[in-house]
């Protein structure tokens, strides 16, 4: 048992490059050549001895490799990856997640009539005459604080104070200018 095991190691780096040359990827070819080991190995009181043991597991290297693509070819939900396809990979979502949650510890920031006039006109799309009425406030207030609320957001956001959800009442208010 243990020469035939010793055979079956010896043809690891033919039954390698016949694998690499067949996929054209070395990360396939060494896992069909290892499930022809296994296989080989498992089954080797199968083996003649005195037959060609190369044969042999190149038989049964091939065989697999046969067996893999048919299953390939029935599977519906096989798509093969490759580097060539960029279109597949998935763009990093984590830059745009700490923006909005920047953005949202920065609207917390605001005095709470420039977070209004803001999350009217932002969020809820309305115009200056609307905000002006939902808020019974001149509509050059509105876009007063609208500009500072921006810029306060702005400002906010580019030096990370957002970011830093620790700040006290005092740190707040030398940070953003109130308005009336």
């Amino acid at each position: 048992m243990q020469e035939t095991e010793h055979l079956i190691a010896e043809q690891i780096p033919k039954l390698r490059r016949y694998a690499r040359a067949l996929l054209g990827d070395p990360i396939r070819a060494d896992d069909l050549v290892q499930e022809a080991l296994v296989r080989g190995l498992s089954r080797s009181h199968l083996w003649q001895p005195g037959t060609d043991i190369r044969a042999w597991m190149f038989t049964i290297l091939h065989n697999l490799h046969v067996n893999n693509q048919r299953q390939r070819r029935h599977r519906e939900d096989y798509q093969e990856l490759n580097d060539a396809r960029p279109e597949m990979a998935t763009p990093p979502t984590q830059e745009h997640t700490l923006q909005v949650r920047d953005l949202a510890r920065g609207l917390q920031l605001l005095p709470d009539a420039q977070r209004q006039v803001v999350l009217l006109v932002g969020l809820e799309g309305m115009n200056y005459k609307q905000v002006a009425a939902v808020l019974d406030i001149p509509i050059g207030t509105v876009m007063s604080r609208l500009h500072r609320g921006r810029e306060a957001l702005r400002r906010l956001m580019s030096e990370g104070a957002a970011s830093n959800g620790s700040e006290d009442a005092s740190d707040r208010d030398s940070k953003v200018r109130t308005v009336p």
